[in-house]
């Protein structure tokens, strides 16, 4: 920074006083009150740095706050926040555990705060400042730092759906990391017994933690927790109400908890394709298997929380008026660009303009169950050449097109996988289809061209350039040598209707693939 100017940011110090409970870990949190920010919220004993370090300081913020005196011996570093809110200055909160003190807590500010509580971690009181719960929902999921930036019209207080909490994983999470916080570990052995050992499987890209874990009496699961309240309840429903339909191609279910945003799940048999592809004769194989799993999917009954109709059948008559949803986010087309448009080629941004423009102007099309993110990363094979789904966390019912959006990137000059996957899944797609695939598509490569240079991920970035390399190229989805799918510049034959449902006149659906080429496969409820 050029002159004399720094930037300077607040700090704060919160103490996490933990005590076991009868459901597990409990925390101590008191209520604020009279002329103070945020009052009528609950939120953990904290305050800001003086003159002081921060472990004199949590200290002392302990002390008067709630009576307790604690050895700065026995103060344990939790989590750091790096916490914008609505209005203000940036901060820096530094959170605590404490689980030895001298005393019993009291209200000793009563001009502060009205009420002071013991809460287990699944049983969080409401309202809450937003920056507390990030510090705590980030200390339960073992991350050692977060990012919380809230927006100007964010509320103070915690809302699910504004939800702006991002994990910074550790140093070692791809293998070293201990495990999760104490409440996660607790509610992952009442569910599956005592854990001889966690060993850290997190997707270096995603906010999420995931952990495998492996039971003293033998046995193996996943825990995850998720990101954020939205990604569980998706996950959860998904690994209720349709995933166990797809008989075995899935994990199942074994507890959850939507207090602290967490998941066990079985391990299922599998290697992740992610840079794991067979070759040859086998590779066609493979797409028609994922083609025939996708269609199965997509063949799930619908369940929208939001409906009073009862499930009804993907594709049925009754779903297309009903369940009628655009395919793509074009309401954010703006706020990509806008952050995207440094990046891009000369002509992109127009040409993606164009597409959603064409989107608009076509019916919206029948919602159906997705899977939401599918890509090679998502799918195991394993040595028997059983074909699997994991990660169902942006599961929601959407038009069936949002599902090959990244499935594409597969296809990019072979046409021979892209008709191997189409012959699986059972059909190709309508001329409204069509439209809105090629403007989704648009925008996740804009929207991962920017999230992946903000981020440093240099493969979802060149992902978004070969993208709207083929948009330009009119081959978004590569021509076929049959003569009869050349009935588009970029995408395979049309069929009449809206939303067609996959049939199995063409081939049977399977998803087994013969002789496998991965004799290494191991079980896996999510990917490396």
């Amino acid at each position: 920074m050029s002159g004399d100017a720094r930037h300077t940011v607040r700090v704060d110090v919160h103490v996490l006083a933990i005590r076991d409970g009868k459901d597990g870990p409990e925390v101590l949190l008191s209520r604020r009150a009279g002329d103070v920010y945020a009052t009528g919220l609950w939120h953990a004993p904290s305050g800001h740095l003086e003159l002081e370090t921060v472990v004199t300081a949590v200290v002392r913020e302990t002390l008067e706050e709630t009576g307790l005196v604690v050895d700065p011996a026995d103060v344990r570093a939790a989590v750091t926040v790096h916490h914008r809110p609505p209005s203000g200055r940036p901060r820096v909160g530094f959170f605590f555990e404490v689980r030895r003190w001298q005393g019993i807590p009291r209200i000793m500010e009563p001009d502060k705060c009205d009420a002071l509580g013991w809460f287990p971690f699944g049983a969080l009181p409401e309202p809450m400042v937003a920056y507390c719960r990030a510090g705590l929902d980030a200390y339960v999921s073992g991350a050692p730092v977060a990012l919380h930036f809230q927006d100007p019209d964010d509320p103070v207080a915690h809302d699910p759906h504004r939800d702006r909490l991002r994990l910074v994983p550790g140093v070692g999470s791809e293998g070293g990391s201990p495990g999760p916080g104490a409440a996660v570990r607790d509610f992952a052995e009442r569910a599956v017994g005592r854990v001889a050992g966690w060993e850290d499987a997190s997707w270096a890209r995603e906010n999420s933690r995931v952990w495998r874990v492996r039971g003293a009496s033998g046995g193996e699961w996943f825990v995850k927790v998720h990101q954020n309240a939205r990604f569980h309840r998706r996950e959860v429903a998904a690994l209720r109400e349709w995933v166990p339909g797809l008989g075995g191609a899935g994990p199942r279910l074994v507890a959850s908890d939507p207090g602290l945003r967490a998941i066990v799940v079985t391990a299922v048999p599998g290697r992740s394709l992610h840079g794991a592809l067979p070759a040859g004769a086998e590779e066609g194989a493979l797409f028609r298997a994922i083609g025939a799993l996708l269609a199965r999917v997509h063949a799930s009954p619908v369940s929208d929380p939001g409906a009073d109709a009862p499930p009804v059948t993907a594709g049925s008559a009754d779903a297309i008026p009903a369940r009628a949803a655009p395919a793509g986010p074009y309401d954010r087309m703006e706020r990509f660009l806008d952050t995207a448009r440094p990046l891009l080629a000369p002509g992109d941004e127009e040409r993606v303009r164009s597409a959603v423009a064409a989107a608009l102007k076509v019916p919206p099309l029948a919602r159906v169950v997705t899977h939401g993110d599918l890509q090679l990363r998502n799918l195991l094979l394993a040595e028997d050449g059983t074909l699997r789904v994991i990660d169902f966390e942006r599961s929601e019912p959407q038009p069936r097109v949002r599902d090959f959006v990244r499935i594409l990137d597969c296809f990019d000059g072979r046409p021979d996988l892209a008709d191997s996957f189409l012959v699986g899944y059972g059909r190709p797609l309508s001329d409204d289809e069509r439209t809105h695939l090629i403007a989704s598509t648009a925008l996740d490569a804009v929207s991962g061209i920017a999230f992946g240079t903000r981020t440093g991920d240099p493969e979802l970035v060149e992902r978004g350039h070969r993208t709207l390399a083929r948009l330009r190229a009119g081959t978004l989805w590569p021509r076929s040598d049959d003569p009869g799918d050349r009935n588009g510049p970029d995408l395979p034959a049309r069929t009449p209707g809206p939303d067609q449902t996959p049939h199995t006149d063409r081939t049977p659906h399977t998803d087994h693939i013969a002789r496998p080429r991965h004799p290494d496969a191991h079980q896996g409820g999510f990917p490396r």
